[in-house]
């Protein structure tokens, strides 16, 4: 007689999935084709478990608009985790409680992120330090001191692994823990000439990117990257920076987290340094050393790590019109992102609601548009691209 438990044609239901299934189906979903962070949190909430979002997609394409649509198919994710196997890499979900509670508070939060090194550093404070890929002496030495006097007061230096300000901070804290967060695959080597570096932080500290293992990073990985080195710190410090670079996108990024920015003073005649002045002009904290740092951040323990935003301020119209600091400007941010959905609102409307004088919500409009986080249709009306 056969067992009931084995029999195809037992009216049992089906036994729920394990943990280690939905882990896997939800690895596979995420790296299915078109299917980004938004779309994946929103398809399992639709669906209840990565499995059945994956059943689903397929219909959820073909509603879009994309005809013959594949999932991921199994046999990459297996291929991804066994290379994952062979480097010593470790998969870190965002549920799991050694996800860092900073970055978790990200709204586009990896879902997962693979590890190599010393995980235990994600549990301490951390601080970003980020700056030019062409530094001048002054810049590399100004990195490597910061590095040191941070790392020895107790807190992970977190940067881009990059040529320049990035590899000088890594290198200066070493000895006391640092991240270096990777555009590519965590197993793959970018720069060449920073391998030694890699190696030394996967021995000593740790390794971590959200791309698949492998993946060989390409100029739109770095933004995408960048969030994750200002999220998981509690302060991002521009040591060198020119005025449009990478430095000053995860700059932006940690005001748009409600995180601080402190930047290092150069020269006016240097442009490495035009970016971090900038910033300093518009409201950022001037960095002579790591005291400059420390003080600003507060005691070292005892503090969430994200730091609150002040409320914007409001300026009477007949009043003289001020100078936004970086805060008050992601403060502002922050306030129309959190009264915009995807339904149209008119912008009359936003303004009445957000009680901020129309000279302020304008420019900072055209700021989140060109960023892309704001959609303006006809009519003059606004909302959140989907």
């Amino acid at each position: 007689m056969t067992d009931r438990n084995t029999n195809p044609s037992s009216t049992h239901p089906p036994l729920p999935p394990t943990p280690e299934d939905e882990q896997f189906a939800r690895l596979r979903l995420l790296r299915s084709r078109r299917v980004g962070i938004a779309t994946y949190k929103r398809l399992l909430i639709e669906h209840g478990t990565a499995q059945n979002a994956l059943a689903a997609l397929p219909e959820v394409a073909r509603a879009a608009g994309v005809s013959e649509y594949e999932v991921c198919p199994e046999g990459v994710v297996r291929a991804e985790l066994r290379a994952a196997h062979a480097q010593g890499a470790k998969l870190l979900h965002i549920e799991h409680p050694d996800y860092p509670e900073a970055l978790r508070e990200v709204e586009d939060a990896p879902p997962f992120l693979w590890l190599l090194g010393d995980p235990a550093l994600l549990a301490r404070p951390m601080i970003a330090l980020v700056g030019a890929r062409n530094a001048s002496s002054l810049g590399t030495r100004m990195a490597r001191t910061l590095a040191h006097d941070l790392g020895e007061a107790g807190f992970v230096v977190v940067s881009g692994l990059a040529r320049g300000i990035d590899a000088a901070a890594h290198n200066a804290a070493l000895p006391f823990g640092t991240i270096a967060v990777q555009a590519g695959g965590v197993d793959v080597m970018y720069p060449v000439e920073n391998t030694t570096l890699a190696g030394d932080i996967a021995a000593q500290g740790l390794r971590l990117s959200e791309q698949p293992m492998g993946l060989q990073p390409t100029a739109r990985h770095f933004p995408r990257r960048n969030r994750i080195i200002s999220g998981l710190s509690r302060a991002t410090v521009v040591v060198e920076a020119a005025a449009k670079s990478g430095s000053l996108i995860t700059a932006r990024d940690a005001l748009d987290q409600g995180r601080e920015v402190l930047a290092v003073p150069g020269h006016p005649f240097d442009a490495r340094a035009s970016g971090g002045n900038m910033l300093i002009r518009d409201g950022a904290i001037l960095v002579r050393n790591a005291a400059d740092i420390i003080e600003a951040l507060g005691p070292l323990h005892g503090e969430q790590p994200s730091l609150p935003l002040p409320s914007p301020r409001i300026v009477p119209p007949s009043a003289s019109k001020p100078r936004r600091s970086l805060r008050e400007t992601a403060s502002l941010h922050l306030s129309i992102l959190q009264r915009l959905g995807p339904s149209p609102v008119a912008e009359d409307q936003l303004i009445r609601d957000l009680q901020v004088p129309t000279a302020q919500i304008t420019p900072a409009l055209v700021e989140l548009e060109m960023d892309g986080k704001v959609m303006r249709s006809a009519g003059g009306l606004l909302s959140r691209p989907v």
